[in-house]
């Protein structure tokens, strides 16, 4: 893993995000596979985007 995603990890834990936002954004991230649509909520749905994209601009949205 490189530094920039686990900064950010690191900040969505301490910051308390919502689990299922953090999962979609390390999911993202990391090019993983989008999870089967029974298991996708909007929080998962919105944090994968995020990781897509490498965006931390959001983070506050999912306390």
């Amino acid at each position: 893993m490189d530094q920039a995603y686990r900064d950010a990890t690191t900040k969505m834990e301490e910051m308390g995000l919502q689990e299922q936002y953090i999962i979609g954004w390390q999911g993202g991230y990391l090019g993983h596979p989008e999870r089967e649509e029974q298991q996708v909520n909007d929080a998962y749905s919105a944090g994968y985007e995020d990781g897509q994209e490498k965006s931390t601009d959001n983070f506050e949205n999912w306390k």
